[in-house]
């Protein structure tokens, strides 16, 4: 997630996509899939060059409008499947869909398309309409779409708005842009939505090595995320996307590491699993450990080298150090989740599938929105009480699915060994995915 340049570092987004299919004149077509870039998840998007997206869903019947929703299992989900798989449909039953709280996004560069792409998606899947909040504390930096880097931010703006809307449709969207990925200028993106309280939950897809982060950035993040907490400011943070690894400082190969900002004790960190559900209904059958070796792509996890155990994580892992996941949730490339993007440099309105634990972070700070809008007011941070509902065998399965299979070792030109998933907490899928009916109600009464 990491690559150094002379003047700095620089922080990669946590995601990875592929081009996946579209409607071209009127026939559902599969594209060609990306390699994935060594040293990060940076996309090289293969996409029929005549692509177009023609076609919208018609109400919410569940209507499916792409082949790989259809495969078993399923290669794909739209928000209605996603919805179902994790429960938050029940919650719209009681009315909620985040209306009256903000999710802020923290996100580098730009998408000059997200409005766009926001309102086509909705159309595509019958959501309600939402406006794109877009916030440049240091200044809009003009998009270059010849620019690898600026492209593959645009595909993480993507992901991040839409699947945030997606779980909390009626929140406002406020997207922050630093004008570069260079650390201080995420740091300072991030310090603008703290000190101006922008928003009741902010979502972070985006990381590095900790040992990679200038100590003195790295002392000035904690300080700012401390203050966010004492605002009730919610912080989530996606845990990466090369399991047990992280790329080395320098760019050039992984090392065991866990990836910052996820191992800040104030952020609640989300890794990523496959899920396996029903593609038409939602409906939920299982989950594993996000490990996909043909990608060189797993879920992040491991053990803080700079933060010791916080109080909350206490009876659940015997490191004495930070530990992460807290939570996960789906981040399958096959399997992912489709999201309209036409900064892509390969036409507009194209139907991209996602993965990555990008898309677990911006869906769960839709669920705290969710939480929030319960409350009446801001949870602030959750860790404290995710963890105590894991206390309780009973609590713990009516509010999680325990991931129990499967592990996050690395596989790419070196391998990294990794971490199994248990019962219970564990480094690969931290306490598992959300019951979201279950859960989001306990999180607006807890504090």
């Amino acid at each position: 997630m990491l690559t150094r340049r002379r003047a700095g570092r620089t922080t990669r987004f946590a995601g990875t996509l592929t081009g996946l299919t579209a409607l071209v004149a009127g026939a559902i077509v599969p594209l060609a899939a990306p390699a994935v870039a060594a040293g990060g998840m940076t996309p090289a998007i293969g996409v029929h060059p005549d692509a177009k997206v023609v076609g919208q869903a018609t109400g919410r019947d569940g209507t499916v409008l792409f082949g790989c929703q259809v495969t078993t299992p399923a290669g794909c989900y739209g928000p209605d499947q996603i919805r179902a798989a994790y429960g938050v449909d029940k919650l719209a039953n009681f009315g909620l869909d985040g209306r009256g709280r903000t999710i802020v996004i923290v996100d580098a560069f730009q998408s000059p398309t997200i409005q766009h792409d926001l309102d086509t998606f909705d159309a595509l899947w019958g959501l309600p309409d939402a406006t794109v909040n877009i916030i440049a504390p240091q200044g809009l930096t003009p998009f270059d779409q010849n620019d690898a880097n600026q492209t593959g931010w645009a595909g993480e703006i993507t992901l991040d708005v839409e699947w945030a809307h997606a779980i909390a449709p009626k929140a406002r969207l406020d997207l922050v842009l630093a004008k570069s990925n260079d650390d201080a200028d995420i740091l300072a993106a991030t310090r603008f939505a703290v000190d101006h309280s922008l928003g009741d939950v902010i979502s972070q897809s985006f990381g590095e090595a900790e040992q990679c982060m200038d100590p003195a950035l790295l002392k000035a993040q904690h300080r700012l995320f401390q203050q966010a907490t004492r605002k009730g400011i919610t912080l989530l943070a996606s845990a990466g996307d090369q399991g047990s690894a992280q790329p080395t400082c320098d760019g050039t190969s992984f090392f065991k590491a866990a990836s910052t900002p996820a191992t800040d004790p104030n952020v609640t960190a989300v890794g990523g699993t496959i899920l396996d559900a029903d593609g038409t209904t939602g409906a939920y059958h299982s989950e594993t450990t996000w490990n996909e070796p043909a990608f060189q792509a797993a879920g992040g996890g491991g053990y803080s080298v700079l933060y010791r155990e916080p109080a909350y994580q206490v009876f659940s892992q015997r490191s004495h150090m930070r530990a992460v996941p807290d939570v996960s949730y789906n981040a399958a490339i096959i399997g992912g989740v489709l999201a309209v993007w036409s900064s892509s440099g390969q036409g507009a309105d194209l139907v991209f599938r996602f993965g990555g634990t990008s898309a677990g972070s911006p869906q769960w700070a839709g669920l705290v929105a969710l939480a929030d809008q319960a409350r009446h007011g801001r949870v602030g941070m959750i860790n404290d009480t995710l963890y105590a509902l894991s206390l309780s065998r009973h609590t713990y399965n009516a509010v999680f699915h325990d991931v129990t299979t499967g592990d996050n070792t690395y596989h790419g030109d070196v391998t990294v060994p990794g971490f199994a998933a248990t019962r219970g907490w564990d480094a690969a899928t931290g306490l598992g995915t959300p019951k979201a009916d279950r859960l989001v109600p306990i999180l607006a009464i807890s504090r």
